[in-house]
């Protein structure tokens, strides 16, 4: 069984299409890196999902049931924007009040585990709105978690944290997913950070799913470089190509031989030409860097 089945989902603003034939699949367990341009449809997507707003046309399925099916409902923990907390109370007394919503028969207790989850529990009595952006999306996931819900539906949680921030978020997502055997549906720019969490991928352009992987399959089909620093750069990329097919530059300046199969072919060809390399490395492309060049295969750059 699939945690989400979406077939054919669409959803109309007027006459602007918003999104457009989705089909997506989500396995249960699974941490599903849900990744787009803004204005791709991930956010609509994720809403409809939730029941926030209503499909056009198509079907969604949660856990095998219809998506508004009540039991179903009651299993989504959902962090969409930003969590609707009042600003002058406790981080205590909100996830209180959220306990009471859902009826919870043991607030405390629950409170208390999803605090420990995201690492707040030492920031229990702070007001909401003396807390930092990291923390206050953190209290938005354990707000989500309260009633141990089996799928959480996280928009954007990294974008805007600071490295610590996120680092201490990917520990948040992992303490979710041995803790409460949830499954995660996770959006963000931050692709890097994305992709030391997420177990499945989805790409999403236009409204239209160009493409569902796992993190293995993405694993096997980014292509591998050899990276090099050498004596003369400029020259030893002009002579580089003459022998290897793509050579480009990176950002720090290295030259990535893209697909070469011997890395000490590549020195020892530069050695004949004169050329030292003091720096070789070999590696596959990032996450983000298959995502730029998938978008540029599709024709969007």
């Amino acid at each position: 069984m699939n945690a989400i089945e979406i077939r054919n989902l669409c959803k109309n603003f007027g006459e602007k299409q918003a999104v457009v034939g989705l089909n997506m699949t989500v396995p249960v367990g699974s941490v599903y890196g849900f990744i787009g341009e803004n204005g791709s449809g991930k956010s609509t997507t994720e809403k409809m999902i939730c029941g926030l707003i209503r499909p056009s046309s198509g079907e969604i399925k949660l856990f095998g049931k219809d998506y508004q099916d009540d039991y179903v409902r009651a299993k989504i923990g959902v962090l969409i924007e930003a969590p609707g907390c009042f600003p002058n109370y406790s981080v205590w007394n909100n996830l209180m009040l959220q306990a009471a919503n859902l009826s919870l028969k043991n607030p405390e207790e629950e409170i208390r585990k999803v605090l420990k989850t995201v690492r707040m529990e030492g920031s229990a009595g702070n007001k909401y709105k003396n807390c930092s952006l990291g923390m206050k999306q953190r209290i938005g996931i354990a707000m989500a978690l309260l009633g141990e819900p089996k799928l959480l539906v996280l928009d954007e949680p990294i974008n805007g944290l600071d490295a610590d921030g996120m680092r201490i978020m990917r520990e948040v997502i992992g303490n979710i997913t041995k803790n409460y055997s949830t499954t995660v549906l996770i959006s963000s720019h931050v692709l890097g950070e994305l992709e030391k969490v997420a177990t499945h991928y989805g790409i999403i352009r236009q409204g239209k799913m160009i493409m569902e992987m796992t993190a293995e399959e993405l694993e096997n089909s980014c292509r591998t470089f050899v990276a090099i620093n050498t004596s003369n750069n400029d020259k030893a990329k002009a002579l580089l190509l003459t022998n290897f097919s793509e050579v480009k530059e990176a950002e720090n300046g290295q030259l990535r031989i893209y697909d070469a199969e011997n890395p000490e072919a590549v020195v020892a060809f530069l050695y004949e030409k004169g050329i030292l390399v003091n720096y070789l490395n070999t590696a596959k492309i990032s996450l983000e860097e298959y995502y730029i060049d998938l978008m540029n295969q599709k024709g969007v750059r």
